[in-house]
């Protein structure tokens, strides 16, 4: 086997999680397909997509999890956490209630993760639906998600139209990036 070409690959464990309707399903359907549908279907349980990208002179594949945001489902169990290599806390900018939130997730992700080393764990925030109402309903301004940000260790922030693809494809890059930089750390510890 040559090892030379098995480090240039990698397959990353991405968790997408946040509140339901935020648009979890949508931003990994406009990163993955280039759709975007207006029907809103709830996710049951957990699903995954997979995507392959180019960072630097490696072939990622991201496989993104997608959670179903109802507080019946937030306890998916330590084995579907487990092995992520980053997680992606989505809320609603509209909706004040999703981004308050996102403490709640941050730390169910960290008890159930078990992780070796929770503080050096990426975490990549977004906050989406930007498009609504030429921005008019925004209930959480961009220095307000900022700052949440920067009190847990200065997580990277997006803003995002699932709708309109805005922002989308930068944000999972990053997601591969930090994820890749966990991934490394990980062969460290073998």
């Amino acid at each position: 086997m040559d090892l030379s070409t098995t480090k240039r690959r990698a397959l990353l464990k991405v968790i997408v999680l946040g509140d339901s309707g935020v648009g979890k399903t949508s931003l990994m359907n406009q990163y993955v397909y280039k759709k975007f549908s207006h029907q809103y279907k709830a996710t049951i349980g957990a699903d995954f997509v997979t995507k392959e990208l180019q960072v630097d002179d490696k072939l990622v594949t991201l496989q993104i999890w997608d959670t179903a945001g109802q507080e019946r489902f937030q306890s998916l169990g330590a084995a579907f956490y487990r092995g992520a290599d980053c997680c992606v806390l989505v809320y609603d900018v509209n909706v004040l209630k999703s981004f308050e939130t996102l403490n709640n997730w941050h730390e169910e992700f960290l008890k159930q993760a078990d992780l070796v080393d929770p503080d050096a764990f990426p975490f990549i925030v977004i906050g989406n639906k930007i498009d609504i109402d030429g921005g008019n309903s925004r209930a959480v301004s961009h220095k307000k998600a900022t700052d949440w940000c920067a009190s847990k260790g200065n997580l990277p922030y997006f803003e995002t139209s699932a709708k309109e693809n805005y922002n989308v494809d930068e944000a999972f890059l990053c997601v591969a990036k930090v994820a890749l930089v966990t991934e490394h750390e990980h062969d460290h510890d073998m």
